[in-house]
C-alpha cells in the first residue's frame, strides 16, 4: 500500500471509530497536537519544505500542527536558570508543553544537528518541573536534510539519542533526503517520491502514535 493510500485508509478508519464512539456516547478524543521544528533562519528553507510535506501527512492523518520555522527559531542561546522570557520564547515553551508528539527537521553541520535546531530545542528545560517532564511519553519524529548520506546518517543517529535524552520515543522510521540530488523542482516542489514516502510516513506515524497515547490515558 503506498503512503497516500494508507493516509486515506487511516482517515477512513478514524471517521467510522469516532462515528461509532459518538453513537455509544463515549467522550471523542481531541486531535492531537503535532508541532514541528526545523529548517534555518532563511524563509523557506530546504529542511524546513521537508518539514512541511511530513506535518502535512499529520494533519491529513488526523492532527493538528503548529510549526516553529525561520525566524521564529532565532532565540537567544538558552540560559539556564533565566526565568524571564520574551514571547517569542514563551510561544516555542507553550507549544513544547502541549505537545502531544513533536516532528524534528535539522540540516546535517559538520555530522551532527545544527547549534540553532540544538539551541531551540534546549528550551525544553523549561518543562523539567512539569507533571511530564519534556517529551515524556510522546513520539518524535526525526527529519535529516544533508548533502551526502554519510552526515545524513550521523545525524540522524544524533536526532535520535536527542530524542531519548528529551523522553521521546523516536518514531520506527527516520527520514534522511540527500540534497546533492535533484529533490525539488524549480517551483520548490518536491518530486523525489522515496524521499515523500519517508517523511509522510514519518508524520503519519508520530499522529498515530500520539493518538492512541491520548486514548490510553483517556
Amino acid at each position: 500500500m503506498k503512503p497516500r493510500d494508507n493516509e486515506h485508509a487511516l482517515q477512513a478508519s478514524d471517521a467510522a471509530h469516532v462515528m461509532a464512539m459518538a453513537s455509544a456516547g463515549a467522550a471523542v478524543p481531541r486531535r492531537p497536537l503535532i508541532v514541528g521544528v526545523g529548517g534555518t533562519l532563511r524563509p523557506g528553507s530546504a529542511t524546513e519544505r521537508l518539514l512541511r510535506v511530513s506535518l502535512a501527512a499529520a494533519e491529513a492523518a488526523g492532527a493538528d500542527v503548529e510549526v516553529i520555522a525561520g525566524g521564529a527559531l532565532n532565540l537567544p542561546i538558552y540560559t539556564p536558570g533565566l526565568t524571564e522570557r520574551a514571547p517569542a520564547m514563551q510561544r516555542v515553551i507553550d507549544l513544547y508543553r502541549r505537545c502531544d508528539g513533536l516532528i524534528i527537521a535539522s540540516p546535517a553541520y559538520h555530522g551532527s544537528v545544527s547549534g540553532l535546531i540544538k539551541n531551540v530545542l534546549d528550551y525544553t528545560e523549561d518543562l523539567r518541573g512539569d507533571a511530564r517532564v519534556y517529551f515524556d511519553g510522546c513520539a518524535i519524529g526525526c527529519i535529516c536534510c544533508a548533502a551526502g548520506w554519510q552526515a545524513a546518517g550521523q545525524t540522524l543517529t544524533a536526532m535520535r539519542s536527542i530524542a531519548h535524552a528529551l523522553r521521546g520515543w523516536p518514531t520506527p522510521l527516520g527520514a534522511m533526503v540527500n540534497t546533492s540530488l535533484p529533490i525539488f523542482d524549480v517551483s520548490g516542489l518536491l518530486i523525489d517520491e522515496a524521499a515523500r514516502m519517508q517523511l509522510e510516513i514519518v508524520g503519519q506515524q508520530v499522529t498515530e502514535f500520539a493518538r492512541k497515547t491520548l486514548a490510553f490515558r483517556g
